[in-house]
């Protein structure tokens, strides 16, 4: 590649911001491009849900640089601009300007969008989805001065998060949740029950196993909910959180891999030439696991922008890290490390209905995934846990006197 080409990051979320964070760390002096379709700089997502929306936290706190660094480590940055055309052979980024960039190599962290519920009257005013900052913001003010009646469609984090946020504003709040649980897909029945509970003690009404039918409106704004067990749940607002959807049309129809993701190696290299992705769109082999893996939370943006930059660079890559994420609620602080499987066993350490303890999942005698409830510094030893793949008695896991330094080996 001609020498004055850039390297370009498609993307200026968390990952995006990183690997130009990295690019320069690493000593790359040629030009870096950062193109984001928001107007915002590049921001990180967890406090849009967590501190920003419980008002604990000002809006600045969300963005990954201040605005100046970009000029100051002279990466072009270009926001409210998105990329509309990928000829990998060419190595050709179009933009809807019209205007054509060369590249050199490029990295894909577009990220994802939340998924749109799919039934009448979702398109009302009123019902709102929390992904972006100017969402966030918009969700912000709706809640602010409390005495509203949400109801939240979807007990994912996102869902929970923003129940929690709504309480502690004063608002009533309702959830409706397919599945038999609150986070039931990610944590099972057990643990998805510890969830439901700490949302009805705060006074949140959840239904479980309720469908959303059709939302109903008056005037043009959301009014009610209507479920295939209930005639109609007053709302003032509607918050939807089920799920996000990958951005991965550029791909797609530059002919690269794509299944549930842009599809990478362990390197986070697409199968396009020069064509690496990172962040909540990609789906990366992961050495750990045999497989590859699509993870949506912010450590895996925090981690993969870096490893995809230095991968750029022509360094030897391989990103294996442990899935992990973390969630407040009220007075709760979780943990969570690793991938759980469906059938997998559920071994407690502490009791789950009475204070602070951790939870493993296991199968086959190893332990897949951990989660830590009000317990705090045990994250190194239960990801070590994981990626050893040592056979452990469920018996030692749950004695609170067995250190698990000593279990992880």
């Amino acid at each position: 590649m001609p020498i004055q080409d850039p390297f370009v990051v498609v993307g200026a979320g968390l990952a995006g911001a990183k690997a130009a964070e990295t690019l320069r760390e690493e000593g790359f002096d040629g030009p870096v491009v950062l193109v984001g379709a928001e107007p915002e700089r590049p921001y990180e997502r967890p406090p849009l849900s967590k501190q920003y929306l419980l008002d604990r936290a000002g809006r600045d706190s969300a963005f990954v640089h201040d605005a100046g660094w970009y000029a100051d480590q002279d990466v072009e940055l270009r926001t409210g601009v998105r990329a509309t055309r990928l000829d990998p052979a060419a190595h050709r980024l179009t933009l809807d300007t019209g205007e054509e960039i060369a590249y050199a190599r490029l990295l894909l962290a577009t990220g994802a969008s939340a998924r749109r519920l799919p039934v009448p009257g979702a398109e009302l005013d009123g019902v709102r989805y929390l992904r972006t900052l100017a969402d966030a913001d918009r969700l912000k003010a709706d809640l602010a001065d409390g005495g509203r009646q949400l109801v939240i469609v979807g007990a994912g984090w996102i869902g929970l998060e923003v129940a929690a946020a709504a309480r502690s504003h004063g608002n009533a709040v309702t959830v409706v949740e397919p599945q038999p649980t609150p986070l039931h897909a990610v944590l099972g029945q057990q643990m998805g029950e510890v969830f439901a509970r700490l949302h009805r003690q705060h006074g949140v009404d959840v239904f479980t196993d309720t469908t959303v039918r059709e939302i109903r409106g008056a005037d043009g704004r959301a009014a009610s909910v209507v479920t295939d067990r209930h005639a109609g749940l007053p709302a003032d607002l509607v918050v939807v959180g089920i799920g996000a959807v990958p951005h991965t049309h550029l791909a797609a129809s530059a002919g690269l891999e794509v299944d549930n993701g842009v599809v990478t190696d362990h390197a986070l290299r697409t199968s396009a030439p020069d064509v690496f992705a990172a962040g909540d769109v990609a789906a990366s082999f992961r050495p750990l696991y045999g497989r590859h893996v699509r993870v949506e939370h912010w450590a895996n943006a925090l981690h993969g922008g870096p490893a995809a930059a230095r991968s750029m660079l022509g360094q030897d890559v391989v990103f294996d890290r442990v899935p992990y994420f973390f969630t407040d609620q009220y007075e709760l602080g979780m943990e969570y490390s690793g991938l759980a499987g469906p059938g997998d066993t559920v071994v407690c350490r502490g009791d789950p209905d009475r204070g602070p303890f951790i939870a493993f999942w296991m199968a086959d005698g190893r332990v897949t995934a951990g989660m830590n409830v009000d317990v705090w510094d045990v994250t190194a030893p239960i990801q070590q846990l994981i990626r050893s793949r040592r056979q452990v008695q469920p018996a030692r896991l749950a004695d609170p006197d067995t250190p698990l330094e000593l279990l992880a080996g």
